[in-house]
């Protein structure tokens, strides 16, 4: 019995720091997963109807659609400064560089939470 005991308890001693690294290992993904994205560039198109924008990267062809909804934040700012204007979605037009924050929905859709609309100086 004493040694059943005994094997008992240096197997856990040794499983412990095993399912430690496993867990361990697995908390950095779910993290990765649940990170903000980010896309920035300029609104090529705009629809209202859709609640969409559709933003090509800053520098290169790469298109994203940015989808919007009532819970999505806008504001404006300039480059640099640390004031940051309230302002609504009809105050965004193609051309704008903006600034997207949100989570990834399907594949090419960015749900976003926050879109930054960029002012010069």
């Amino acid at each position: 019995m004493v040694k059943k005991l005994l094997t008992l308890f240096f197997a856990s001693v040794l499983a412990l720091p095993l399912a430690t690294a496993v867990f361990a290992q697995e908390a950095p993904a779910k993290a990765k997963a649940a990170k903000e994205a980010r896309w920035e560039g300029i609104v090529i198109r705009s629809s209202p109807d859709k609640s969409t924008l559709t933003v090509r990267k800053r520098g290169g062809t790469a298109e994203m659609i940015v989808q919007y909804d009532s819970s999505t934040k806008w504001v404006s700012q300039e480059h640099g400064s640390k004031k940051v204007n309230d302002i609504d979605a009809s105050q965004v037009k193609d051309g704008d560089r903006v600034i997207c924050k949100g989570n990834w929905e399907k594949k090419g859709i960015l749900h976003a939470t926050l879109i930054s609309k960029r002012l010069s100086h």
